[in-house]
């Protein structure tokens, strides 16, 4: 299916595969096996939105090594994630909204993994075969209150702070992609998912042995080094090869 998305013309929420910037409306499921409009529709009046809406958003922290070590935190010797509230989704072109000024709140590029099926205790190899897709995402963290406190929820789930789209890439190797992100034009982020310490198959994988995931629930696979604080009139932009960016401002 390549790159699908989820946008709203008027009061009509309707899913589409974009080719060229065009869209083909997408008939069916989405997770299923769906047909596509053979003519495309006008994006006039046209609203990008989130592109999945997931029963629950699950964030990785400490994946790569070199973020593990800018924190000062040991190496996690399994998948140390966390659940962030489906309320904190922000679509592209939203803007990210600061509860504390005062607080100190970092920007976080990352991968995000779309599940495409109803999974649960799967291993590793047979994890690809679930997932629908791959998108680019942001775990905005509220800094004061996540070195305050001994859980990480409350901190990343603020109502703006999981950026997520603009597409999902249905057909790319999660593995081996470069993954920036710029602040006000300046390359702030820069590494490779080659350097993730758990492969996104592996989360799926290890996650699933936990909990079951459903069709459009998203994973975050952590961030790489780098991080830094954000305020108001900040342009932040995710770029992960062979994803669409996606481009926030803050305020």
């Amino acid at each position: 299916m390549a790159a699908i998305g989820r946008f709203q013309k008027h009061n009509e929420i309707f899913y589409a595969r974009v080719v060229d910037g065009e869209l083909f409306r997408l008939r069916g499921d989405v997770f299923g096996s769906p047909s596509f409009d053979r003519r495309p529709t006008s994006r006039k009046g046209v609203k990008t939105l989130v592109p999945v809406v997931p029963s629950k958003v699950i964030a990785v922290g400490l994946n790569y090594i070199e973020h593990a070590r800018e924190t000062g935190k040991p190496l996690p010797r399994l998948p140390l994630f966390w659940f962030k509230a489906a309320t904190s989704l922000l679509p592209d072109g939203g803007k990210i909204e600061i509860p504390f000024p005062h607080h100190r709140t970092d920007y976080e590029a990352e991968l995000a993994i779309v599940i495409g099926r109803k999974i649960r205790n799967i291993t590793a190899a047979a994890a690809p075969r679930y997932i629908f897709g791959y998108t680019a995402a942001q775990d905005i963290s509220d800094r004061t209150i996540q070195d305050a406190e001994s859980q990480w929820a409350r901190c990343k789930s603020f109502d703006t702070f999981t950026p997520l789209g603009p597409l999902v890439e249905t057909k790319i190797d999660p593995n081996g992609l470069a993954i920036q992100l710029f602040q006000n034009g300046h390359l702030r982020q820069n590494s490779n998912t080659s350097q993730l310490i758990f492969k996104p198959a592996e989360l799926v994988s290890f996650i699933s042995t936990n909990l079951t995931l459903l069709p459009g629930d998203v994973i975050l696979t952590g961030t790489p080094s780098g991080i830094g604080p954000i305020q108001s009139g900040d342009k932040l932009e995710v770029r992960i090869q062979g994803l669409a960016p996606l481009v926030n401002g803050v305020k």
